[in-house]
């Protein structure tokens, strides 16, 4: 059936999402989900939705939401825009914010989705490297541009830049887009939000999926000044002018309205971090210091790809790239306490298969030179 797809088609090279399988006792740690879910206030406005007028076209306003939005953030109405999840929020952002004749600088890791969509929309890009401890320099953005794109924290790397960091990148690039990709930051970045009144070419884009347990919603959303969400809004009516639902609407709302979970949920997350990153450093992983609510780890005498697995063979879904610099790491969501202990368990069998699979190679003197054969042996 390919012989009738455009060539256009032919030559994409889509984004590939995370897995979702369905596994009997799977601990899945590949997609950054919140592991305690909604706010049971999200679950009760839905179900008070869910009546016949489902049968009516939402609003395409989404007038509720946008007022709680702006409400919640401290802007005013017209600078909330919204869309099916942020991906489609950001597809809108780079048609028609992004498409310059200079070329649009991301980093070299980050965002896979961002490749994609300049490869759909024609828009020249340049990447920008991580420095060596893979993360973004803002000062390494100084070259010609029609725009500038990042996340903070970055993904997949969980590494976050502090505000003053974008506004001194905002104050040398006044004239193009800047956007920053804020999926992650509720979990320890600072958000630019508050720069939005001093820069009208700053926009932030924001999601419901990380930290209020949204994803299977589709709630993004993006704040800029006017100006730039009236871009947003002409590409949406000229794509989908009914991007959300009443459930998702409804549900938004309802988890803007319960911050004490919001906060707990927040707060658990950060601490599950710190028992990750402990558990990880203990059995010999570099760990990157991670604002995110996931980690991005690599054991040095071990690769990625052969770790990410043994941990599938256990049952434990974690995420790897299997591309330049960062082939060996292992981007880890942080999950419940029990399955943080399942995953460190799986490692200590992972890692421990790893080394009797070297000695019995011929391969042990990595081991014997530092002493030890096994890279846990105190804990085991």
């Amino acid at each position: 059936m390919s012989r009738f797809w455009s060539q256009f088609v032919h030559e994409l090279q889509p984004y590939v999402p995370g897995e979702q399988p369905r596994i009997s006792g799977l601990v899945k740690l590949n997609t950054n989900e919140l592991p305690m879910g909604p706010s049971p206030s999200v679950l009760a406005a839905i179900r008070d939705e869910a009546t016949a007028a489902l049968r009516l076209y939402p609003d395409p306003q989404s007038s509720n939401l946008r007022d709680a939005l702006a409400t919640y953030h401290g802007v005013d109405r017209g600078q909330v825009f919204l869309g099916n999840g942020s991906d489609e929020v950001l597809a809108h952002v780079f048609a028609g914010l992004l498409k310059h004749d200079a070329p649009l600088l991301f980093p070299d890791i980050t965002y896979s989705f961002y490749p994609v969509y300049c490869r759909l929309y024609w828009i020249a890009y340049q990447t920008v490297p991580l420095d060596e401890t893979l993360r973004l320099n803002v000062d390494d953005y100084g070259q010609e541009n029609g725009g500038i794109i990042f996340p903070n924290p970055n993904a997949p790397t969980g590494v976050a830049i502090e505000l003053a960091d974008i506004t001194r990148l905002l104050e040398r690039h006044l004239d193009v887009p800047v956007v920053i990709d804020e999926a992650y930051v509720d979990f320890g970045a600072e958000t630019a939000i508050p720069l939005i009144s001093v820069y009208p070419n700053l926009l932030v884009v924001r999601t419901m999926s990380k930290s209020r347990g949204l994803a299977g919603l589709r709630v993004g959303y993006a704040i800029g000044d006017a100006a730039l969400i009236e871009a947003l809004v002409r590409v949406k009516d000229s794509f989908n002018s009914y991007p959300l639902d009443r459930l998702a609407q409804a549900g938004a709302v309802a988890s803007l309205q319960d911050e004490v979970y919001f906060q707990h949920c927040r707060e658990s997350i950060m601490a599950g971090r710190v028992r990750l990153a402990d558990g990880l450093k203990s059995l010999g992983f570099d760990v990157l210091p991670s604002s995110a609510n996931f980690l991005f780890a690599r054991h040095p005498e071990y690769e990625g790809a052969t770790l990410a697995a043994r941990l599938r063979d256990k049952a434990v879904l974690v995420r790897h790239f299997n591309v330049p610099r960062i082939h060996d790491y292992l981007r880890i969501t942080i999950g419940t306490k029990e399955e943080i202990g399942l995953l460190l368990d799986a490692l200590r069998e992972a890692l421990s298969g790893a080394a009797l699979q070297a000695l019995d190679s011929g391969q042990s003197g990595k081991f014997l030179a530092e002493g030890r054969f096994l890279p846990f042996d105190l804990e085991s």
